[in-house]
């Protein structure tokens, strides 16, 4: 999950107009979970019946209150929590019951700085390593960066607290290091485990989480078929190379590589290549977007050797595309792209992969069926004819 990126230099200059404040009024819907602001009269009854059970002291270890010792102690405390603007609370609140089974705060809200803090977290045996417990991170992650526009989404807990850290680096979030002697809570030290995610980042992780929360990675007893730590994996490792996901602040080199890598082809079929017709931005947030560094580049600094664009689907990965630099062409990086491919696809549990080429370009077409692949169909598009080809996963 730290493999290197590419993010901004520091000192390098930024937008610098600041974020809105979140809003109490926001309403996050989900399919499995809603996130809205907390209401004591219609959450607090829930929360407290459902996290005031046999596991309580569990439930409530790193959280900086203890359990309550009774509901009238515990909803004098979350009405004064209600009422305050930074942290700022919101229910988890389960469709199928109504029901407020977790809450969760922004907090240390810096709009100057756009970073913004997820935390007082509380997730009750109900919402406990459900899909609705990931879609509520998904959802307000979504919000933090999508809506908002915040650079820095910020996770912090006990260090001791390997749930919590495990759950960070599950979710996309970078460990970034201990704050010792960080803070005193029930009389005891904390250090403290600080985590991020950047707003280059996010769409990558984006990507990651739809595909864990998408219903045909569960089977009919809602098992997951794919982890989303794999998902979100962060380098993907050949025999001979290691390929890394890229962030937002790759694009550029990924257009400039791709111009480079498609020219040619922009001769030989007569119309403009279809990567380069793509809005890279809309790629980054839909696709799996891999990269390959090295001297294979041609020694310019910050160029790519190689880009490897995928979709995992229902029933097969497709690869959308696999580009190599020109000044890195005939040194087999093509064959390592396609090999990392196809190991995406395995780890991914996806028995065949799925491409199309140009019609015109035959010694793509002859070297992918060298490959495994086969000629499904031939379609006519409105400016091109192009090949769609299978390759069966054993």
């Amino acid at each position: 999950m730290t493999a290197m990126s590419s993010f901004l230099p520091v000192g390098a200059p930024v937008d610098a107009h600041p974020a809105p404040r979140p809003q109490r009024s926001t309403v996050l819907a989900g399919r499995h979970v809603d996130i809205v602001a907390f209401d004591p009269k219609l959450h607090a009854r829930d929360l407290y019946e459902l996290s005031h059970g046999d596991d309580r002291e569990r439930l409530w270890a790193y959280l900086g209150a203890a359990p309550y010792p009774d509901f009238a102690t515990f909803l004098a405390a979350y009405e004064a929590a209600a009422g305050r603007e930074d942290p700022l609370m919101f229910a988890i609140r389960d469709r199928a019951t109504g029901r407020a089974v977790g809450h969760a705060t922004y907090m240390r809200i810096d709009t100057a700085n756009r970073v913004i803090e997820i935390g007082n977290i509380l997730y009750t045996p109900a919402l406990m390593r459900t899909q609705g417990g990931t879609e509520a991170m998904y959802l307000m992650a979504r919000h933090v960066f999508e809506t908002l526009g915040y650079r820095r989404y910020e996770w912090k807990c006990n260090a001791l607290n390997a749930p919590s850290r495990r759950a960070a680096e599950r979710y996309g979030f970078t460990f970034e290091g201990i704050f010792r002697h960080h803070m005193i809570v029930k009389g005891h030290n904390r250090d403290t485990a600080w985590f991020s995610m950047l707003e280059e980042e996010w769409p990558q992780r984006a990507v990651a989480m739809e595909a864990w929360l998408a219903p045909e990675n569960f089977d009919a007893d809602g098992r997951q078929h794919v982890s989303l730590s794999v998902l979100n994996a962060g380098t993907l490792d050949t025999p001979t190379h290691s390929l890394r996901r890229a962030s937002l602040g790759d694009r550029p080199a990924v257009e400039a590589l791709q111009r480079a890598a498609f020219a040619r082809n922009r001769e030989l079929l007569g119309t403009e290549p279809i990567p380069l017709q793509w809005e890279y931005g809309q790629v980054f947030r839909t696709r799996e977007v891999w990269v390959l560094d090295g001297p294979e580049a041609g020694g310019t600094s910050g160029a790519l050797a190689g880009v490897l664009i995928l979709q995992p689907r229902a029933d097969d990965l497709y690869i959308d595309n696999i580009g190599v630099a020109p000044g890195a062409q005939g040194r087999g990086l093509g064959n390592v792209l396609l090999d990392a491919a196809e190991m995406r696809a395995r780890a991914l549990g996806r028995r065949q992969m799925r491409l199309i080429t140009g019609e015109k370009l035959v010694d793509n077409v002859h070297w992918y069926r060298r490959k495994g692949f086969g000629i499904e169909q031939v379609r006519e598009l409105a400016d091109r004819r192009v090949v769609h080809m299978l390759k069966p996963l054993g």
